[in-house]
């Protein structure tokens, strides 16, 4: 008897993202591969998470590490072959672990074949694939359009005499979605990952994939505070209007929906990046049924913290997303590390369990960063040491994406046991005392209290699918309950170093949930919480 497929094993799941090059050193360059990740994905499963989310490994010429693809549909030599990949799929449903790959398709290397045809000459085959336009009448760019990393998102092209757009690098030329072949191109890619058995997708800058047709100046921002760029980076001056989040990508994503459900139990993630209105495209990229399974913005990515922050973020989503699914995470590889972003570098001991609780607790998908689950803090790296071609554009005023990027440390050795050879980047002396040899060995580490969280979250149904309603409560206390199948839970945090409590006496009767690990207690209807500790309760 086989077992019965769950086409939505993806709501209230928990991914683990891996940023390969990070990750595991199977070969001895000094580079993680995918051999590296297969021969540590029993310590994944070991976490209890559902599935694993790869960074890209996709052939590249690394001016973005991966980011800039010059082969959809084939592995870069630093990472491997297919054959690796392959394999790394076959032991990944050995432990049951589903594998979400990254797609980058809003744009590609400029190393890329496509961009070699397409910029010899105007009348070429691919001549109109990527973005191109004429200078204005004094030879200046089309428009006022600028690169997420730094000056204008156009380039010039001397074979061409033309400009193309470049969202980010010079070196990642912007795709034309506006034509059908590259649309038909990119879901060729697409299928081709499909039929080697990856069970997902998590897609790249997904609000970048269209542009104005008319090339309409963007207009100045009346808001600058968006969560994923520094007020150093001129781009949060301009209202992205036209660049970025056009309507034609809804149709876009309802084809790309529907090759997905030609396959079971397929699942996506998009990435809504650089946008005020990030929860409001989470909604529409994610409503209907016939577009993104889930989406995810930087609104819990940035340097705002804070019970009140939380809820109100989090009420605001509901509100926005009425059908959809959401995704949520703390850290991933383009933002300073959770705990030193939140200023709780020095009690990472315990902090770190508890911001790990509370992101399993909230109603959706969650999604863990390596190095997560050892409370690693942000690596502080000389300036010869960047790699991070944004990180060095803006250095100092910005902190490079490199320090939470640097490998993953499996034991307190030169190497970290992540390679015999030299490392890419460096690894710091505290991330060796943090390694996952270490905490092994101490029984109240960060590391066994994450796979407590995890473990016991599975025995709370109501935690992965149910929904949610807030309560009220003061600073730093955030409440919540979720209900799901007539069993409703309630969700205490104290995101503070100091004791707090919160009257439950208006929610009913409550009975505790042991075997998270927390020492939170009850008392005459009113919760006791020492420091950075959460408690669960069963609403009678």
């Amino acid at each position: 008897m086989t077992d019965s497929i769950d086409n939505d094993w993806w709501r209230g799941a928990v991914l683990y993202q891996i940023y390969p090059r990070s990750y595991a050193d199977a070969n001895g360059d000094g580079m993680g591969d995918l051999r590296g990740i297969a021969a540590k994905l029993d310590h994944i499963a070991s976490l209890g998470v559902d599935a694993i989310w790869i960074s890209p490994f996709f052939k590249s010429p690394m001016k973005d590490f991966g980011y800039d693809v010059s082969d959809y549909c084939d592995v870069d030599p630093s990472f491997g072959n297919l054959h690796d990949f392959d394999a790394l799929i076959v032991r990944a449903k050995e432990l049951k672990l589903k594998v979400l790959i990254d797609l980058v398709l809003s744009h590609t290397s400029d190393q890329h074949p496509w961009f070699a045809e397409s910029r010899k000459d105007k009348t070429n085959p691919k001549s109109d694939w990527y973005v191109w336009a004429d200078a204005k009448p004094d030879g200046s760019p089309p428009n006022n359009w600028l690169s997420i990393f730094g000056g204008s998102a156009w380039a010039w092209d001397t074979r061409r005499c033309q400009y193309y757009l470049h969202n980010f690098l010079v070196e990642q030329p912007d795709l034309n979605f506006h034509n059908p072949a590259v649309r038909d191109a990119l879901l060729a890619a697409t299928k081709f990952w499909l039929d080697r058995g990856v069970d997902g997708f998590r897609l790249d800058t997904v609000n970048f994939y269209f542009h104005d047709r008319l090339l309409r100046d963007n207009p100045p921002a009346a808001i600058r505070d968006v969560p994923d760029i520094p007020a150093s980076n001129p781009y949060s001056y301009q209202d992205h209007l036209y660049d970025k989040t056009q309507p034609e990508n809804l149709g876009f994503l309802r084809d790309f929906r529907a090759l997905l459900d030609q396959y079971p139990a397929i699942t996506t993630v998009g990435e809504v990046g650089a946008s005020l209105r990030g929860l409001e495209v989470m909604g529409e990229y994610t409503s209907g049924g016939d577009k993104l399974h889930m989406c995810y913005a930087f609104d819990l990515l940035g340097l705002k913290f804070g019970a009140q922050y939380v809820r109100a973020r989090l009420e605001a989503y509901e509100h926005e997303v009425t059908e959809g699914w959401g995704c949520w995470a703390f850290s991933n590889h383009d933002v300073v590390r959770t705990v030193t972003r939140w200023g709780f570098a020095d009690e990472r001991e315990k902090a770190a369990p508890l911001l790990l609780a509370l992101l399993v607790s909230l109603r959706g998908t969650a999604c863990i960063y390596q190095g997560e689950e050892l409370g690693l803090t942000e690596a502080q790296l000389a300036f010869e040491d960047l790699r991070d071609p944004y990180g060095i554009a803006f250095w100092p005023e910005m902190p490079s994406r490199d320090g939470c990027r640097t490998p993953m440390p499996w034991e307190n050795s030169a190497g970290a046991g992540f390679s015999t050879a030299k490392p890419w980047l460096p690894i710091p002396d505290e991330h060796r005392a943090l390694a996952v040899a270490v905490q092994e060995a101490s029984e109240t580490s960060v590391l066994h209290r994450a796979r407590e969280i995890l473990h016991w979250r599975k025995s709370v149904p109501a935690l992965a699918r149910g929904g949610i309603m807030f309560h009220d409560a003061d600073e730093p206390v955030l409440s919540f309950s979720r209900s799901a199948d007539g069993t409703t839970v309630l969700c205490v945090f104290n995101l503070s170093d100091t004791p707090q409590s919160f009257d439950a006496s208006l929610l009913g009767t409550i009975a505790p949930l042991t075997g998270h690990g927390f020492a939170s207690t009850l008392e005459n209807e009113t919760v006791h919480l020492p420091p950075f500790a959460a408690f669960y309760g069963l609403v009678i």
